[in-house]
């Protein structure tokens, strides 16, 4: 995980995977989009990078760090960028972050980072062997 400080400093590590807007049915009562809907984002966003990394099907088997570091506002463009992290037999680690871009602004800010597994699954929704590069 990032320190806060450098985050503003540095560019979004690994791939853009998605672009999506926050609307105001995924804010709470103050504004703030809830950390569900956040979290669902990068999920969605690790999910398209593992699967295309194991060339078919994935699960999300664990998230196993997550960091929210500033809220995320009605408006704001939400980036998501994955990286492989930690590659095994049968599963991968992958970092993602959630940058967005203010409706005011043109710089992106570092929101939310996480590290979640997936494992590649076969016809038999069974783990299977991830493919070499």
């Amino acid at each position: 995980m990032s320190d806060d400080r450098n985050a503003a400093e540095r560019a979004p590590r690994g791939e853009l995977q998605i672009r999506t807007l926050a609307m105001p049915a995924d804010a709470n009562p103050n504004g703030d989009i809830f950390g569900g809907w956040l979290l669902a984002q990068m999920d969605i966003a690790g999910g398209i990078f593992a699967s295309q990394r194991a060339r078919g099907r994935v699960a999300t088997v664990a998230i196993d760090a997550m960091a929210f570091h500033l809220p995320v506002y009605v408006g704001d463009v939400l980036c998501c960028y994955a990286d492989l992290e930690r590659l095994g037999r049968t599963s991968m680690t992958v970092q993602i972050e959630a940058w967005v871009i203010r409706r005011d602004a043109r710089q992106r800010v570092l929101v939310t980072e996480g590290r979640f597994t997936y494992v590649a699954i076969g016809e038999d929704r069974r783990p299977r062997p991830v493919p070499p590069a």
